[in-house]
């Protein structure tokens, strides 16, 4: 599978994740702390995919437009690996202030998914020729299990 429809396929997941978890009630404790693990896990590996494989791809094909929104993507996930997932996962999901701090966290995403499937990604297309999608799209599907295993390890560990 090409990288530009991997990382859209996650930004599919992660949006079904956030819906799910902005939709619940602080009564649903023990299902908002199961799909906060699945948002965490499914926003770490994509973040990897993308700032290991596409991003310096992207910078290094593209001019200063590229590199502007490089770095705006960049400190976007620096944001939420940072201080918005940290902060939640400190949140007692029994609260209102769980509450709004994922609808917070929502917003962020689903801004930076705008961003990347309306700008940078059609502009990924436009750099990249489809042999050198598929080339990236192997490297993200290689990176994500070896991603998986190690998280899923880390966690039972």
């Amino acid at each position: 599978m090409n990288a530009i429809d991997m990382l859209i396929e996650d930004h599919e997941r992660v949006k079904d994740l956030l819906t799910r978890l902005t939709e619940s009630t602080e009564r649903a404790v023990k299902t908002r702390t199961e799909l906060l693990q699945k948002l965490e896990m499914e926003v770490t590996i994509h973040t990897e995919l993308e700032e290991q494989i596409l991003y310096p791809a992207y910078k290094e094909a593209g001019g200063k437009e590229e590199l502007k929104m490089y770095h705006e993507a960049k400190e976007e996930h620096r944001a939420v690996d940072s201080l918005v997932l940290p902060d939640l996962k400190a949140t007692d999901p029994s609260t209102v202030q769980f509450s709004g701090r994922i609808k917070v966290c929502k917003e962020l995403l689903e801004h930076h998914i705008e961003e990347e499937e309306s700008e940078m990604f059609p502009q990924a297309r436009e750099l990249f020729d489809e042999a050198r999608l598929e080339e990236m799209g192997e490297q993200m599907t290689q990176l994500r299990n070896r991603l998986k295993k190690e998280l899923s390890a880390a966690r039972a560990g």
